[in-house]
């Protein structure tokens, strides 16, 4: 991709979090359909990969996940992480809150007019902005792309004032690291 846009090769990341609340650790991220026993993964949301014709076979699927005490399979091979993005346990738990109402449009696909594909990088980018929490100053490690993170929050700021007309309180504090 980076030839087609002329411009320089850059490491990819995928996003995911981990939200510590006092009566347990919760992980957030989409990642492929594994099996049939996703209630084990805390599994809120699924969503078609490819095309929307693909996604009625499982290998073409990928899951939401609010995993309690769940782990990131690959966070040992993480760059310039983990980041602590905000400390409010009420922030916390509006990010827990927010997670089952992702939009889950087709993975790799630029289904809602944003200018970039949907994926685990818009999923997190959602979240965070939704929850209050400044995710427009998160950027990756240096020499590195994270694609779908503007599409996250681009789908984000759409929606807010959806947000104020259902009379939820918008969370506005908190900080982010990057």
């Amino acid at each position: 991709m980076a030839r087609i846009e002329r411009r320089p090769a850059c490491d990819l990341y995928h996003s995911a979090l981990q939200v510590e609340v006092p009566e347990a650790r919760f992980v957030i991220e989409q990642a492929p359909v594994a099996d049939l026993s996703g209630e084990q993964r805390g599994v809120v949301a699924e969503g078609a990969v490819g095309s929307r014709w693909a996604g009625r076979f499982r290998i073409f699927r990928y899951e939401i996940r609010l995993w309690r005490n769940g782990h990131i399979p690959d966070v040992i091979e993480a760059v310039e992480s983990p980041q602590r993005l905000a400390s409010d346990q009420h922030q916390a738990r509006r990010v827990l809150d927010l997670v089952a109402q992702v939009p889950t449009p087709v993975w790799g696909r630029d289904e809602l007019g944003t200018g970039e594909m949907w994926n685990s990088n818009s999923v997190i980018a959602w979240v965070l902005a939704r929850s209050g929490t400044h995710a427009e100053s998160i950027r990756p490690p240096a020499g590195g792309r994270a694609p779908g993170w503007q599409a996250g929050l681009e789908v984000a700021h759409r929606q807010e004032p959806e947000t104020r007309n259902a009379g939820v309180d918008r969370v506005t504090g908190g900080s982010a690291h990057a």
